[in-house]
């Protein structure tokens, strides 16, 4: 599944966004981004539609992954569904499917369900993942790197300064929300620090 995944997912929170999501997913998809992660988690039925639609049809002429945060819905478009690290595995199961893991188990347990992916973090110190103490750093990414089966994405405070660090760990690549919520430019430096890496 590697294959199709582009190594930087850009993580696109309608609730952490400081302007219009569409626009920003725009920028984004400007300037290389090649997967988004769409995640609406208090947004009512009608503005997931809506939203999803959008980022799928800014995607679509780049042949761009959408994934979609939370349990399948009818949301059109949607290549992959991100699951939570509690969120119950679906049935019938999407074609594909990541989750977001914090500890050994909780890798174990992605592993065994088949993920395509999965997301690890906070690997550095960030604002948007308190209660999953403290950051892992270099050294605790690259030991659940180490019991990861599937491709293994980085998240958390994630710099483009820290990509080459977090590839060396074992990590598949980078998962990005602030910085590129604020400045969708910034999608280059990610890109010139993971081909870096390559």
């Amino acid at each position: 599944m590697s294959a199709r995944l582009p190594r930087l997912i850009v993580v696109a929170d309608l609730e952490a966004a400081p302007g219009p999501l569409p626009d920003i997913v725009a920028g984004a998809v400007e300037h290389g981004a090649r997967a988004v992660l769409l995640r609406m988690r208090h947004a009512d039925a009608t503005t997931r539609e809506a939203l999803t639609v959008a980022v799928r049809d800014i995607l679509q002429p780049v042949d761009g992954l959408l994934i979609v945060a939370g349990p399948p819905s009818r949301e059109p478009g949607a290549a992959a569904v991100h699951l939570t690290a509690f969120q119950a595995l679906p049935d019938p199961r999407p074609r594909m499917m990541g989750r977001s893991c914090h500890d050994v188990m909780e890798v174990a347990r992605a592993a065994n369900e088949g993920c395509d992916y999965i997301f690890v973090s906070p690997v550095y110190e960030t604002a948007s993942k308190p209660g999953y103490g403290p950051a892992l750093g270099p050294t605790g990414l690259a030991a659940l790197c180490r019991h990861a089966p599937m491709p293994v994405f980085a998240l958390g405070g994630m710099l483009p300064e820290n990509v080459a660090a977090c590839r060396g760990s074992g990590a598949y690549g980078v998962a990005v929300m602030g910085p590129v919520l604020h400045d969708p430019t910034v999608v280059e430096k990610y890109l010139h620090a993971l081909e870096e890496c390559s």
